[in-house]
């Protein structure tokens, strides 16, 4: 976190790392997170496991969250990796490009943009006209 910058470096596949603007109120949200729900710990990771051993949090540990959540809300249980696609999805829906929905995944190719915005085919059919002859699909 560069708080004076305004900006999160964020690490990932690859070795890859690269800085994001912190919008204003995930950033006033996370310094009340810091100062009021996390309390002290040796460790300088932001967020910490709340059981023992305590520590960083591993990706296997935030599936296991989402997983938990889901089961809580009584859906299918799915893990931490279908918010990316649920976001592109909902991305999408709501217009933006498939640009503008790389540059917020960090995809550095387009294709693979395209494949998790997945195109929502119920709209697409309100938009097709039944083919003359046929019936609505």
């Amino acid at each position: 976190m560069d708080w004076r910058a305004g900006e999160v470096s964020i690490s990932g596949k690859g070795d890859r790392h690269d800085r994001l603007p912190l919008p204003d109120d995930v950033g006033q949200a996370l310094a009340d997170y810091l100062r009021r729900r996390r309390g002290p710990a040796a460790c300088r990771a932001l967020f910490l496991s709340v059981l023992a051993p305590t520590g960083p949090l591993s990706s296997g540990t935030v599936s296991m969250v989402v997983r938990d959540a889901c089961v809580r809300a009584g859906i299918p249980p799915v893990g931490a990796h279908r918010l990316r696609h649920t976001a592109a999805t909902g991305m999408l829906r709501e217009g933006a490009s498939l640009t503008e929905i790389a540059q917020v995944l960090r995809h550095s190719r387009i294709e693979t943009t395209a494949i998790y915005a997945k195109v929502d085919h119920l709209a697409l059919r309100a938009l097709a006209p039944v083919w003359p002859g046929g019936e609505a699909a």
